[in-house]
């Protein structure tokens, strides 16, 4: 499965389209994209992962790099997340240090 990531930044608000599959093979590039996000001076996060279809454990290192470099005081909120996806967050934890939203 190929994956793709997409960066916006309005007023601030950096948005990532995520689509595919995010694993330890794509993780990386995920990564360059949360970095030009924190370089860009941005107050809130929006992941838009309504065509994530997968996120294995390496995702999950994935989010929680994007806490750190993002910093507790930027708002992280994933938009759309699929039944599967969403339950992997929830199931690590990870939806007390993000806003998991529906879409």
């Amino acid at each position: 499965m190929s994956f793709d990531v997409r960066l916006r930044v309005n007023d601030r608000v950096a948005t990532i389209e995520l689509k595919g599959e995010l694993d330890a093979s794509t993780a990386a590039l995920f990564h360059q994209t949360v970095d030009k996000a924190s370089k860009a001076g941005s107050i809130e996060l929006v992941i838009k992962a309504e065509e994530l279809t997968y996120m294995a454990s390496a995702g999950l290192r994935s989010l929680v790099f994007a806490r750190q470099k993002m910093g507790d005081e930027v708002r992280i909120a994933i938009v759309g997340a699929s039944e599967p996806v969403a339950r992997t967050i929830r199931m690590a934890g990870f939806d007390h240090s993000i806003d998991l939203i529906d879409a």
